[in-house]
């Protein structure tokens, strides 16, 4: 269980180059992710399509990673930092807070909690 982390954070490399046949080999079958404001989403396309009305692109600076292992199989991996990239009409942002909590059972990811001020951030624009 001690690689959980590198399990996490190539997920969310594959993520940010877009492999998402990448991305989703590190899913497990029941995987389901939680974002603010939206519906629990299911695959990766539901992410891309949620998403993409509110941003082109977004990277991620990881100020620190940790896993904890919780009673049973279950491991839970925090990643937190800041967050940067392009809004729709390609004016630029950074420096917005993110954590996001994973939680894997072995080395598959079964769920991902996201936090994040992206939309305070754009509302104060």
């Amino acid at each position: 269980m001690t690689d959980t982390p590198d399990v996490v954070l190539c997920f969310l490399a594959a993520m940010e180059a877009r492999d998402l046949n990448l991305a989703r080999s590190f899913l497990a079958q029941e995987f389901t992710m939680y974002f603010p404001g939206a519906v629990p989403m299911t695959t990766l396309e539901e992410l891309i399509e949620w998403a993409s009305p509110r941003y082109q692109n977004v990277q991620k600076t990881f100020s620190g990673v940790e896993a904890v292992f919780p009673e049973g199989d279950t491991t839970i991996v925090y990643c937190r930092g800041t967050l940067a990239g392009k809004w729709l009409d390609g004016t630029e942002f950074e420096n917005i807070r993110f954590i996001d909590r994973f939680e894997l059972v072995g080395r598959q990811i079964t769920r991902q909690d996201v936090w994040n001020d992206i939309a305070e951030t754009k509302a104060d624009l």
